[in-house]
């Protein structure tokens, strides 16, 4: 079992940055592959980024120049850096671990971006 949560969501303006963390806990954490999605009202949930344990890194194109994805192995935690904030990047954003067949999800951290 794998719970997660997420920290660092706030209201900022358009332009700053921001950095978002996911701690992993649990009986046996295996974080092959680590991944941000985000999720505005009325809208589907999106995938944002990915990260395998090798270091292999994933952007969706709409966040690809102003996001990147990290880790921290020895606390069982990753991150979402943010750069350039846009009102669109507002959204709830979760962070994500496929284990098997199975997903497990953190509650989510609201981000809202100001114009």
């Amino acid at each position: 079992q794998v719970q997660l949560v997420e920290s660092g969501g706030k209201l900022v303006q358009a332009g700053e940055s921001l950095s978002l963390s996911c701690v992993a806990s649990g009986t046996d954490i295996h974080l092959n592959v680590m991944q941000w999605f985000r999720q505005a009202p009325n809208h589907e949930r999106e995938w944002v980024a990915g990260l395998t344990i090798g270091d292999s890194t994933l952007l969706a194109d709409s966040v690809r120049d102003r996001f990147a994805i990290s880790r921290d192995d020895a606390e069982n935690t990753f991150y979402l850096h943010m750069d350039q904030l846009k009102p669109e990047d507002t959204a709830v954003y979760y962070c994500n671990v496929p284990i098997g067949a199975r997903n497990y999800w953190g509650p989510g951290t609201q981000v809202t971006v100001s114009s």
